[in-house]
């Protein structure tokens, strides 16, 4: 496969994300995705990002890394594959993701990573280390149980049944991962059925946690691909949506409150955190418990 190379000024942004899993910076190796998602928000017009199922990677991107990783006068957690998936087809042979995680554990960072792809299996030893030496987290993104309705909402991602196989890869390697199940994508995934065999086999996995978003965002460009994609994998769906959520940014489940309180009791149950400060808890307890020594 040939992939494009863009230029890039910097990797490493400043980021407040205590809410969002304790990251302290963001940054995308590669620029764009061809998972095929109907319902990626990164697709939106706010992001710039032209083309955004043909994937490009930056050019000089570890070099630039170790730059800047260098220049940090503390370390901290980088966030990585909000925007694209680290674990494209692409990086099965380039190993950009795998270079960068190198230089992570080097430099004594913390990782918290984002991903849909059984591919994050393959980089076991250097999530062990940067774990060892300051914290890490693998969230999987599963939407749903069912691997057939996967295929259908996400038609270039390995189904949800490999994911949960990587899960347990991770688990059985004792790297702290969970779940997001994010979006529930209203009259599609948002059934009780579905959130509660996720979180069965989310337990079943060895995974720690499971966090969900209990609806889909809709933007400018993404709104009309995602109806555009309705229209011919769900026929009359997009109507349906434009009916109930008109132009909605949000587009909550309306069972969105019967199913946060679903996540919470059957967490609870199988003994899986659901809270984001918990999670951040959880997963920081390698980086306190070395901080200790000192």
């Amino acid at each position: 496969m040939i992939i494009e190379e863009i230029a890039a000024k910097t990797l490493l942004s400043r980021v407040n994300y205590e809410a969002w899993f304790g990251a302290d910076y963001t940054m995308n190796l590669y620029r764009g995705c061809c998972h095929g998602c109907i319902y990626c928000d990164s697709r939106s017009e706010c992001y710039h990002v032209e083309d955004f199922d043909r994937v490009r990677v930056k050019s000089n991107a570890v070099r630039m890394l170790r730059r800047e990783l260098s220049a940090k006068r503390t370390t901290g957690i980088i966030g990585l594959g909000a925007m694209s998936d680290s674990y494209n087809p692409f990086e099965q042979t380039l190993q950009t993701t795998r270079a960068a995680l190198q230089e992570i554990a080097a430099a004594g960072f913390g990782i918290s990573l984002d991903t849909k792809s059984a591919l994050v299996k393959r980089d076991l030893d250097l999530f062990q280390r940067i774990r060892d030496h300051h914290s890490a987290i693998v969230k999987l993104t599963i939407t749903t149980a069912d691997d057939a309705l996967s295929r259908l909402i996400e038609p270039h991602v390995c189904p949800s049944s490999e994911r949960f196989a990587a899960l347990r890869a991770l688990a059985d390697a004792g790297i702290f991962c969970g779940v997001l199940i994010t979006p529930v994508l209203p009259f599609i995934t948002d059934t009780e059925e579905n959130i509660r065999e996720i979180i069965r086999k989310t337990a079943n996995a060895g995974g720690k946690f499971v966090f969900s978003m209990f609806g889909v965002t809709l933007r400018t460009n993404q709104r009309q691909y995602f109806f555009d994609q309705l229209d011919t994998r769900i026929p009359g769906m997009s109507v349906h949506y434009q009916h109930v959520f008109g132009n909605d940014y949000y587009c909550p489940s309306p069972h969105h409150q019967r199913l946060k309180t679903l996540v919470q009791k059957e967490c609870r149950a199988a003994g899986l955190l659901w809270r984001m400060p918990d999670i951040i808890r959880g997963y920081r307890t390698t980086e306190n418990a070395q901080l200790s020594l000192f």
